[in-house]
């Protein structure tokens, strides 16, 4: 048997492709989702179009033009894409090749900033109590991005999203939550005594939200790309499958992740929010240490051959660039003599979903092993 993950909506396998192209969703789900999102977390949910627009709209609300923000050195664009949209200063934080996550002994020379976003890279959750400890010693206000790590726990038990004044959430591919677009912020600020949001909270946050549904184009690309992912899989068999992907992503039946548009006045599908709110309520992955396994490789264009040759496309890197994908790269001008580990990182890593078992990828390990850096078994 051969194994054809990362893209092509690798995790829709075994007819999830065929309920999500059918399954019909109503105005009560997307307040379901809202009500769910706002007890869960503690807030005010507000549903938006994609994850970087839901951080965007998180960012304006606690910052002023012009702050700082930390930032992880090892990140998506729509993270930087957010920050600039809101108005605000990027600062990219070199990272540990430990978990991927800050590198706390480097964080100090940041504290100018006014705001840190903390990711939890891959899954991997950030030492939130040193976290916690910076912010409050230099006045900085955290903000959790749930895009790899809904359901996770710290180490102190905490659930991921229930530390930061906002918690932020995006059900795009591959993410924690994947229902191909859509996202979400949980404002958790401004809670009454008792802990709960008052009635002049509820209103402002209301009125933040966008207003117009999903263009018909961004619906039916949500709809349709798990099947058209299961219809490339098929095809890969025959060598057809990634030619297909390619011709429609440039016809603009399929969108990649990293070019959707942020967008403030529209909100996710109906039907992606009945969907969503299912995979809350059976987050497989809560306790899990990660969304994916890494480990850093030499000759990693080497390796990949490798592995194509025995069927598995592991050509989806989170990250391929310390700020991904590298068609935007250039448009970052990232740091790379301040953020040394996240360039090393970029250019070895290799990872896989954590979604297949030891099985499914026992010869991808056999062949990755044989190419492991030190310090990586």
């Amino acid at each position: 048997m051969r194994h054809y993950f990362l893209g092509m909506a690798a995790e829709y396998t075994d007819g999830r492709w065929f309920k999500h192209l059918f399954t019909m969703g109503r105005r009560r789900d997307l307040d379901a989702l809202k009500h769910f999102l706002a007890k869960k977390y503690n807030g005010e949910a507000v549903l938006c179009k994609n994850g970087r627009s839901a951080l965007t709209l998180a960012l304006k609300e606690y910052f002023k033009t012009g702050d700082k923000i930390i930032v992880n050195g090892f990140t998506c664009y729509a993270v930087y894409e957010a920050v600039k949209a809101a108005g605000l200063k990027p600062v990219f934080a070199d990272i540990s090749r430990e978990d991927l996550n800050f590198d706390y002994d480097k964080l100090e020379k940041h504290g100018d900033a006014k705001g840190i976003i903390v990711q939890n890279t891959l899954g991997n959750p950030v030492d939130i109590k040193r976290i916690e400890k910076f912010a409050n010693e230099h006045g900085m206000t955290i903000i959790e991005d749930l895009a790899h790590c809904a359901g996770i726990r710290y180490a102190d038990k905490r659930e991921a999203g229930t530390v930061g004044v906002a918690s932020v959430l995006s059900f795009g591919k591959d993410k924690s939550i994947d229902t191909v677009s859509g996202g979400a912020v949980v404002f958790r600020t401004g809670a009454g005594e008792n802990g709960e949001s008052t009635e002049q909270d509820t209103q402002k946050f209301s009125g933040m939200a966008p207003s117009k549904g999903p263009r018909p184009s961004d619906h039916l690309r949500a709809r349709f790309y798990p099947m058209f992912g299961a219809l490339c899989r098929t095809l890969t068999y025959v060598k057809l499958g990634g030619g297909l992907m390619r011709v429609l992503v440039k016809i603009h039946w399929v969108e990649k992740s990293a070019d959707s548009k942020l967008d403030l006045e529209r909100r996710p599908s109906k039907f992606e929010a009945k969907l969503v709110l299912r995979q809350l309520k059976d987050l497989r992955r809560t306790g899990e240490p990660a969304l994916r396994e890494f480990c850093f490789v030499r000759d990693r264009a080497e390796v990949l051959k490798k592995l194509q040759k025995k069927g598995y496309y592991f050509g989806g890197l989170w990250y391929e660039k310390p700020v991904s994908p590298a068609r935007y790269y250039q448009k970052v001008h990232f740091p790379e003599d301040e953020c040394p580990n996240a360039v090393y990182v970029a250019e070895h890593i290799l990872n896989l979903p954590t979604y297949y078992t030891r099985k499914d990828l026992k010869k991808a390990r056999e062949i990755i092993k044989e190419y492991k850096e030190e310090g990586n078994e």
